[in-house]
């Protein structure tokens, strides 16, 4: 299926690649508006005061990076299913099955609740694996 000339699996890659820059924005979250002093988003370093932040926060931005290294093999994936001519409709659930799985896996993570990150996460690379050889 298309949409915009893009298949769906395109548009998870798409997706995927926002996933990150969502997480950084949850770490963020309401932290705009106080001053640097009373511990607001320092944009002048905004590295080392997510590295400072703890709780969801942390886990919010460790999702962050998480979702950037799990970044690459999926868009690899994705082209190279496409480029060995893999059944589209297989592939377009499958890519939409690993943004869902991502996503459950960004949930986990800021929730604190380890065991089914895990879970989300080990169930993506199988779906990830399954696009490649799809």
């Amino acid at each position: 299926m298309q949409l915009a000339g893009l298949t769906v699996a395109y548009w998870a890659v798409l997706v995927a690649a926002l996933l990150p820059i969502f997480c950084a924005g949850l770490a963020k979250w309401g932290m705009f508006s106080k001053s640097r002093r009373a511990g607001g988003f320092d944009n002048n370093n905004p590295r080392a005061w997510l590295a400072s932040q703890q709780s969801w926060r942390a886990r919010a931005n460790a999702a962050q990076a998480n979702s950037f290294e799990a970044l690459p093999f999926f868009i690899g994936a994705v082209i190279i299913a496409h480029q060995l001519g893999a059944y589209q409709a297989r592939l377009d659930v499958l890519a939409f099955l690993f943004v869902v799985l991502r996503l459950l896996y960004i949930m986990m993570y800021v929730a604190d609740l380890a065991t089914a990150r895990t879970l989300a996460w080990v169930l993506a690379l199988a779906v990830n694996i399954a696009i490649l050889f799809a």
